[in-house]
């Protein structure tokens, strides 16, 4: 039996999630979103796709919670999208009641399931799902340092002209403006990133990487990245399932790791029993001031969220 897979929103996010999880044919997908006909068109729409390109996995739509129980994983990316000119902070009250309503459905049905967050403002939206569903914090976490990280490895990359397969990097610290990007750990075919690069270029890839969801939302005019957003949930989605114990940097819920008892970015050891370990790195003083000041604005967002839903 393929393990279920319920990915909630059915926008370009998790329309591509879907997507992306079909064409692994190993799971079955059910695709949930309130606006009627859409989960269900884009689901025969990847169930027709699948003729050509090879796979047979069942992908259902819905718009309610029914066909979701027994779920092994979900994939939460419903929510409004963030707009130019729009800060993360702007998308916080609308997105906590949305968040709310869906996991409280997706408890309901699935009470083993891991929840994977993808919804903005990504921590504060960890915070609401860890304390609507009352699941331990390893069956809650949230795709960001991923998708940071891949961002950052894929502008040095380009900086330097070779494959981002042979950089590695790792970014802690909230999903926003002040994400940390580990420079002393990150590597270029096994080479700190400062031999390769000078200092002001790296500052410069840095701020990139800080701003790398506003740049496209600008480029966009109407819209949010999808593609790597979505790649990246799937990458945690399979570390969970198969058990593939990967160190990916994702939004936990720290206690006492780094000093922290918060909501933030740090690596996590993904497997079959979702967050196994928080991976701690040796920081500078510089990088730990860094995060701590990450750990408090994401704790402001999350004082934010429980005025709101008090």
């Amino acid at each position: 039996m393929r393990p279920k897979i319920t990915v909630v929103g059915a926008g370009n996010v998790g329309g591509t999630v879907a997507q992306r999880l079909a064409e692994r044919n190993c799971y079955d997908v059910v695709l949930v979103d309130v606006v009627e006909g859409m989960p269900q068109g884009k689901a025969l729409d990847l169930m027709q796709a699948g003729a050509v390109y090879g796979h047979d996995a069942l992908v259902t739509g819905a718009n309610n919670y029914e066909e979701t129980g027994g779920s092994a994983v979900a994939v939460i990316t419903s929510g409004i999208a963030r707009k130019p000119g729009m800060s993360r902070d702007e998308l916080l009250s609308t997105n906590a009641r949305i968040v709310k309503g869906v996991v409280e459905h997706i408890v309901a049905r699935s009470p083993q399931a891991y929840l994977v967050m993808v919804t903005n403002p990504l921590d504060a939206m960890v915070h609401v799902a860890l304390k609507v569903s009352r699941f331990p914090r390893h069956r809650v976490l949230g795709m960001a340092g991923i998708l940071d990280s891949a961002r950052f490895r894929r502008f040095i990359s380009l900086e330097l002209g070779v494959s981002p397969a042979e950089i590695h990097a790792i970014v802690l610290g909230g999903h926003g403006d002040t994400m940390v990007p580990l420079l002393r750990h990150t590597t270029v075919a096994g080479r700190s990133i400062t031999e390769w690069l000078p200092k002001d270029r790296l500052e410069a890839l840095v701020k990139r990487t800080q701003d790398g969801g506003a740049e496209i939302v600008n480029l966009l005019k109407t819209g949010s990245a999808y593609y790597a957003p979505s790649a990246s949930a799937v990458e945690m989605v399979e570390a969970i399932v198969k058990d593939h114990k990967r160190i990916l940097p994702c939004s936990v819920k720290c206690e006492g790791e780094y000093g922290l008892r918060d909501i933030v970015g740090v690596p996590v050891q993904l497997g079959k029993g979702g967050a196994e370990r928080i991976v701690e790195f040796d920081l500078s003083a510089d990088e730990r001031a860094a995060l701590n000041t990450s750990a408090r604005a994401v704790r402001e967002l999350c004082d934010a969220v429980d005025r709101l839903m008090a």
